[in-house]
């Protein structure tokens, strides 16, 4: 039977070689491997995982939709999640189409929770499409997670003939699913780096065939969420790829053109998309690198504070504390107004108290005073870090 892809589209292969130029893509694969693994065993506080969970959860939906036209905000779609957002009519579709993706997302992750993934298969796909465009408005003749009868095109590429589209995605979901994603026998520390790159290529073949007609960006990204956390990348982490798209649009974009006209060599789009995931890997570390501080300094500072009532004790570190929660120095007025902790402690004493208690702070060396500011020493926390040499750079 014959296939009229194989002439209009002749980089759709589905093949891959590593064998060379992959010096930079292996080092990135590495670090990410290593990031990811870290991430899956980092205990926070219940506050700092849910707002981790939310911040990216949320960054990840907004940038599916954003990168095909949604103009909700982060704020916005937070809001969402919490189940507290309330947009005007006019506003509503938008409001769907993040709520879609919020949805399937969800769907996801429970499943896997309870240890049933989805399988990658032609269902699965045409069952997350239908679940992107659920319940929104579509141009005639679309029909969610249905494969499109006509052509559609990005811009200027056109997508694969319609009458191939089947096949095509029955053929990358085979080949997703075999060998050429295998971890070699006795090798399991590859898993994760097979993962990422079997899920970095799902997205892009999908957005070469493009099956649907309307949703395709949207099922990629769900394909690649899927793939990631069920291989074992955190859920947080699973959404960066998205976030990194959108962020580069124009990169994005180029990257996919450029990947058909080089005959389909994916090395630069894998090389592209995985430096954004590392980047982005780098900045959940930082976060998490900061909760850590922050727990270790309310620790430090409750050891300092020993041989007090129990009274004085906890006034004067719930003083500490709010003092830190600000970046910049801090008037003690704004304590008092802005933090109930604080204003409470002191609502039935005088300023000597407070004036009192500032002092041994800063005698103690947890808080530093400027004038009539004060900020909180955390940087004491770096002596407790282990030796680590500067490298000598030629200047």
């Amino acid at each position: 039977m014959s296939r009229t892809y194989i002439k209009s589209h002749p980089w759709i292969t589905f093949s891959l070689d590593l064998t060379c130029r992959t010096q930079t893509l292996w080092m990135l694969l590495g670090e990410a491997k290593s990031k990811c693994e870290h991430l899956a065993n980092v205990i926070l506080a219940p506050d700092a995982a849910k707002q981790l969970h939310e911040i990216y959860l949320a960054k990840g939906v907004l940038a599916t939709t954003a990168i095909e036209g949604n103009t909700l905000t982060e704020e916005e779609v937070l809001k969402q999640i919490e189940g507290k957002l309330r947009l005007p009519p006019s506003r509503e579709y938008l409001g769907q189409e993040t709520e879609n993706i919020i949805s399937a997302c969800n769907f996801i992750l429970q499943d896997i929770k309870g240890g049933n993934p989805p399988a990658l298969n032609i269902e699965t796909v045409k069952n997350f499409n239908h679940r992107v465009l659920d319940k929104l408005k579509l141009d005639e003749g679309i029909i969610p997670g249905e494969i499109r009868k006509g052509s559609v095109g990005v811009g200027r590429y056109r997508a694969a003939p319609s009458e191939d589209c089947e096949y095509l995605l029955e053929r990358l979901c085979a080949w997703l699913s075999g060998s050429t994603f295998s971890v070699p026998d006795g090798k399991p520390q590859l898993d994760l780096v097979f993962a990422i790159i079997k899920a970095i290529l799902a997205h892009l073949y999908l957005a070469w065939i493009h099956p649907f007609g309307d949703g395709n960006g949207r099922t990629a990204r769900l394909v690649e969420l899927l793939i990631l956390v069920s291989s074992g990348v955190p859920s947080s982490a699973a959404h960066l790829l998205s976030n990194h798209y959108n962020q580069t649009r124009s990169e994005y974009y180029r990257q996919l053109d450029t990947s058909s006209k080089s005959g389909g060599d994916v090395i630069p789009f894998l090389t592209y998309a995985l430096q954004g995931f590392v980047d982005g890997l780098r900045s959940q570390i930082d976060f998490i690198h900061k909760q850590q501080w922050q727990i270790a300094w309310e620790n430090y500072v409750h050891e300092q504070l020993e041989g007090h009532s129990s009274v004085v004790n906890a006034r004067r570190y719930n003083l500490v504390i709010a003092i830190s929660s600000y970046d910049q120095l801090v008037p003690v007025q704004k304590l008092l107004e802005e933090r109930p902790r604080v204003a409470n402690a002191y609502a039935t004493r005088t300023s000597k108290t407070l004036t009192r208690d500032l002092n041994a702070l800063v005698d103690k060396g947890l808080v530093e005073q400027v004038a009539n500011k004060y900020r909180a020493k955390k940087e004491v926390m770096l002596a407790f870090r282990p030796v680590v040499a500067k490298p000598n750079r030629p200047r």
